[in-house]
């Protein structure tokens, strides 16, 4: 009974200790298996934060350089395929469109912000400069001394140009040109750009075309134009011209400034054209400091009213040439209507009924006009005119003075407000 009962306990202990190995080997197997997957786990969280870190300072602010506009590649995962593996790829790809979303939200209502205000500063600068050429024609209806009006008439065209740039920014901002004009010849449309910059007497207009531009798209084309040539004036030399001729096509007619200044190179093509196309709308941030506006202005003003404009031609002379084509849609016959010149500012006539009006510049370099005579009646006056005694300080300035209320007489009056829809 007792050699039973010893069997009986030696095979319970030998039972015990084999469950007990069981559960051994089974809790060194868990072990093991846990070690294991803490080392996974603490690999994958080295692995998040690195991606982490990296996603903040490195991803992200490349992100918002390239948001911005600047030519900036924006780095991936430190490891791609692992990343994606793993629910840390999906978390860091919402974040990266959450953080685009939340930056493009931010620059479209700091963008409407800015382009709200300026409108409406630009609308105020445009409602004074009117203000100061009333000022300036009054005074010059009220004084005769050929020194003051001479002096008047710089003032004027300097109105002419503060005018123009705040007309140009309006417009980039979404307002319209302002002004409406009947047709005119296409040659006088550029006068009239010219009048409105300040290397005026550089501008060189080397052909003739015999045509006229409508109505509707005197104003933008005298805009871009004046944006055109000052930019070809500004950069070149001050001793160079800037000459402008005409060619025609079968659907149209493409007015080229050719400028004597430093060619651009391909990068800045590429951003001209760019602008230039108004394609895109013009962020203000990304025009420089100062926003340089010109391109951006007359993009604006090619799309919206149908002409083309390409600076990616080098001139005859080094520098660039600026192209503005203008379709048959823009252009007209030339009629009695369409023969006074559109030039509002020193250097054109604006008198409705006046004769095609040819160019001079008095001795202080200030221009002049004079109506254009037949040869053999300009023949004629040459004895007369070199025997005639000198005309009397109040005389000359009365006939300038004469002048200057035939040119405002044509001038077309702009608003001070230039919302709404152009006329046709």
């Amino acid at each position: 009974m007792e050699r039973i009962l010893l069997s009986l306990t030696l095979a319970g202990l030998l039972v015990g200790l084999v469950a007990l190995a069981v559960l051994l080997v089974r809790q060194r197997h868990v072990t093991d298996r846990l070690r294991r997957r803490n080392q996974e786990l603490a690999q994958e969280l080295r692995h998040h934060e690195a991606e982490v870190r990296h996603l903040a300072a490195t991803r992200l602010p490349q992100l918002r350089e390239r948001l911005a506009g600047r030519p900036v590649a924006v780095a991936g995962p430190l490891d791609p395929q692992r990343t994606n593996r793993s629910a840390l790829g999906p978390a860091l790809a919402a974040v990266l469109e959450t953080f685009t979303d939340a930056v493009e939200q931010t620059r479209e209502q700091a963008d409407r912000s800015a382009k709200g205000a300026l409108k409406a500063m630009m609308r105020t600068v445009q409602s004074l400069a009117n203000e100061q050429q009333l000022a300036i024609s009054e005074m010059q209806d009220r004084h005769d001394d050929p020194e003051v009006l001479a002096d008047l008439l710089r003032i004027d065209h300097m109105n002419a140009q503060l005018g123009r740039r705040a007309q140009a920014t309006a417009v980039l901002f979404g307002s319209w040109p302002g002004q409406q004009r009947s047709a005119a010849p296409l040659v006088d449309v550029v006068r009239g750009a010219t009048s409105r910059i300040r290397d005026y007497l550089r501008v060189r207009i080397t052909s003739e075309v015999n045509v006229a531009v409508t109505g509707r798209a005197v104003e933008p084309v005298v805009l871009a134009l004046a944006e055109l040539l000052d930019n070809a004036a500004r950069h070149s030399q001050p001793n160079t011209p800037v000459e402008v001729n005409f060619q025609m096509a079968h659907n149209g007619v493409a007015v080229m400034i050719d400028d004597a200044g430093v060619a651009m190179n391909a990068e800045e093509i590429a951003r001209a054209t760019d602008l230039l196309s108004g394609r895109h709308q013009a962020d203000i941030g990304a025009l420089g400091d100062p926003p340089q506006i010109g391109f951006a202005a007359v993009g604006v003003l090619a799309a919206r009213y149908g002409f083309t404009v390409s600076v990616d031609t080098r001139s005859p002379y080094g520098g660039v040439r600026a192209v503005v084509f203008l379709p048959n849609t823009l252009l007209t016959s030339i009629t009695e209507e369409s023969e006074a010149p559109v030039g509002d500012q020193p250097g054109t006539v604006t008198q409705a009924a006046a004769p095609a009006p040819v160019a001079g510049a008095t001795a202080s370099g200030l221009p002049k006009r004079r109506r254009a005579t037949t040869a053999v009646a300009a023949a004629d006056d040459d004895t007369a005119v070199a025997a005639r005694p000198p005309r009397p300080a109040r005389e000359r300035a009365a006939g300038l003075g004469a002048w200057q209320r035939g040119t405002r007489s044509g001038r077309a009056a702009a608003s001070s407000d230039t919302e709404g829809n152009p006329r046709s």
